[in-house]
């Protein structure tokens, strides 16, 4: 019988999903793991029933063209599910498909435990959720201090354990030389196009062209590409150029640490930025359509967008999304961030704070710890 089965459907996930089974396996080393999982779960030792790859997919309209597969792929897992039968059953955040998964567990008979990694932002928007998750749920992992309050049900147990990607910083020891590997000299500006297909697709190209018209002011500059998995490798390429330094996504945290000044695709690896002090412009590329979509139809109106500015309820990084990311806005809020001491001493003043906010529990030690207490 399997004991526990996680399911990571996006990169971020998957890192979670690979510390989160590190410290099971470390606490209880005759734990039976399965899992949809992405590269760095399918190295551990754990039965794989499905790439996390066949889930993935952003955008309004992306998810409307590839709804079919998904609905697919849904059912398909839900009967999976209910046929193993596991004693406790893991979603690590995507909360657009994790939460309906849970929901159809429970009416489909599912009697053991279902347990929720990293919470939706549901203190942004769609607080209806709250009341679905108290219903469904039997445990709720938090990863921010604040989010407990917003549950109030005592049928669902809400525990605070802390973000990982603070301890995984923080422990983070480099293997190589890195400005030797790969030939880095000058002040690196690190880009961070994201890990999906129309990601890289629509971001890369603004990033690369401001970033390159940085250079032109200063020739010492040196532009690094973070690739987030040999998937992408191919992408990154063709839309970089054979002069482009292309770096694997098992170095990311050696080119957060060398980066001068970063622009990144909104997402969590600004999270990890700014828990490396790195200054960053960030970007968000939105279809008109989604865009309209988002904030008429779905009323999604947030102050802040990234992450780390939701968090500390502050601009620490620049944000440009939808019709605000242009090559010129790029271009300025780039060279502001490069050559301003003020707006740099700022944003790290601004990292600083996040940093505080979040302290240092050992998250994936206390989530593993709860789910084998659950199960």
């Amino acid at each position: 019988m399997v004991d526990v089965f996680i399911l990571a459907a996006e990169p971020s996930a998957d890192l979670q999903g690979a510390h989160l089974i590190e410290e099971l396996l470390r606490q209880n080393p005759n734990l039976k793991i399965s899992a949809v999982a992405g590269p760095r779960m399918r190295a551990l030792p754990i039965e794989v029933v499905a790439p996390m790859e066949t889930l993935q997919v952003m955008g309004f309209l992306d998810v409307a063209r590839a709804l079919p597969r998904i609905i697919q792929q849904f059912f398909r897992l839900r009967n999976l599910l209910v046929k193993l039968n596991p004693k406790a059953i893991v979603c690590i955040d995507y909360p657009g498909f994790n939460l309906r998964l849970e929901k159809a567990l429970r009416k489909k008979g599912y009697k053991g435990k279902l347990i929720h990694y990293i919470c939706p932002s549901v203190w942004a928007w769609k607080k209806k959720r709250i009341g679905q998750m108290e219903k469904t749920l039997d445990l709720l992992l938090s990863v921010f201090p604040f989010e407990k309050k917003y549950f109030t049900s005592p049928k669902l147990s809400v525990e605070y354990v802390g973000h990982p990607l603070t301890k995984a910083v923080a422990d983070y020891t480099s293997s190589i030389d890195f400005l030797s590997a790969y030939s880095l000299k000058g002040p690196i500006i690190a880009l961070f196009p994201g890990s999906r297909k129309s990601e890289i697709e629509h971001n890369l190209p603004l990033q690369l062209e401001a970033a390159k018209k940085l250079c032109q002011l200063d020739p010492k500059l040196q532009i690094a590409i973070s690739v987030a998995s040999k998937d992408r490798e191919a992408q990154v390429w063709s839309l970089a150029g054979l002069k482009a330094v292309c770096i694997p996504f098992e170095h990311t945290y050696d080119l957060m640490r060398h980066a001068h000044l970063a622009i990144a695709t909104s997402g969590t690896i600004t999270l990890e930025l700014a828990l490396h002090d790195i200054p960053t412009v960030v970007t968000y590329f939105i279809k008109p359509l989604d865009l309209f979509l988002a904030q008429k139809i779905f009323r999604i109106r947030l102050p802040f967008y990234c992450i780390v500015n939701i968090i500390t309820s502050s601009p620490v990084y620049p944000e440009l999304f939808g019709p605000h990311l242009t090559p010129e806005n790029l271009y300025n809020a780039s060279l502001e961030m490069l050559r301003s001491q003020p707006s740099r001493a700022a944003c790290q003043k601004g990292c600083q704070l996040l940093k505080e906010m979040l302290g240092n529990p050992p998250a994936s030690e206390l989530a593993a710890q709860k789910i084998l207490e659950t199960i």
